[in-house]
C-alpha cells in the first residue's frame, strides 16, 4: 500500500501538470506515438503490483477463515501466496530505491506551486488573532482578502499594504513576514510537523530504525 501511494505521488509529480520531479531516462520509457512523453512505467507497475500482493493476502485470509484453531492441511496453500508476496515486494523495493536516488527535483517549480491556493491564508488570520481579533472575525476578514485576490488575479503576498489596511487597520508591514511561506512552514514546529528542523528529526529517526 505504501509503495503504491509513493508511486502515485511520483507519477503525479513527474507529469507535465506538476513537473516537480524528472525521472532519470533509465527509469522511464518513451511513448510509442508521442515523442515528448516520458512514461513513469516502473512506478505504474509497482502501483499495479499492489493488487497482486493484496490477492496473496486474501488468498491466506480465505484459506484461514473456515479453520478451527489448529493446523489443517488447507494451510499448505500458504507457500505460493507468501513466496509470491515476498518476491513481489522485494522486486518493487529493489527498483524503487534507485529510481528515487536518480530522479531530479525541480525546487523552483515546487516553490512556485506553493503560491497558488492561498496556503498562507490561515497564517494571515493568525496574525490578526495575535493583534487581539477573535479568530471568527479574522477568518471573515482574510476571506474577503482572498476574494479580492481571486477577482484581481493576485496573491496575498503581492497585495499592497494599503489593500490590507482597507480591510483592517491592524495590518502593518510585518504582515509580509507573517505570511512568508518559508516562515509559515517553520512556525509549525511540533513533533511530526513540517518545520525544517522537525523534518530533519524524522529523517534521523528513520535512519536509526533502518540501522
Amino acid at each position: 500500500m505504501h509503495l503504491s501511494r509513493i508511486s502515485e505521488e511520483i507519477i503525479l509529480w513527474a507529469s507535465w501538470e506538476f513537473k516537480f520531479i524528472e525521472l532519470d531516462d533509465s527509469f522511464s520509457t518513451g511513448s510509442s506515438i508521442m515523442p515528448q512523453k516520458k512514461n513513469p512505467d516502473i512506478t505504474e507497475l509497482i502501483r499495479g503490483k499492489t493488487g497482486r500482493v493484496y490477492g496473496d493476502l486474501f488468498t491466506m485470509l480465505t484459506v484461514m477463515k473456515g479453520l478451527p484453531l489448529a493446523y489443517n492441511k488447507d494451510m499448505q496453500e500458504d507457500k505460493e501466496a507468501v513466496f509470491d508476496a515476498i518476491d513481489t515486494v522485494n522486486l518493487c523495493l529493489t527498483t524503487l530505491e534507485p529510481l528515487i536516488d536518480t530522479m531530479s527535483i525541480n525546487k523552483e517549480k515546487m516553490e512556485e506551486a506553493t503560491k497558488n491556493g492561498f496556503l498562507n491564508a490561515t497564517d494571515c488570520a493568525d496574525y490578526l488573532v495575535q493583534k487581539g481579533i477573535p479568530f471568527r472575525d479574522a477568518y471573515k476578514i482574510v476571506g474577503n482578502l482572498v476574494k479580492h485576490c481571486i477577482e484581481n488575479n493576485r496573491t496575498l503576498d503581492s497585495l499592497d499594504i494599503s489593500i490590507y489596511k482597507k480591510h483592517n487597520n491592524l495590518f502593518e508591514n510585518d504582515i509580509y513576514e507573517a505570511i512568508d511561506l518559508h516562515n509559515c512552514v517553520n512556525k509549525r514546529n511540533v513533533i511530526g510537523g513540517p518545520a525544517k528542523n522537525r523534518v530533519k528529526e524524522q529523517i534521523e529517526r528513520v535512519k536509526k530504525l533502518l540501522d
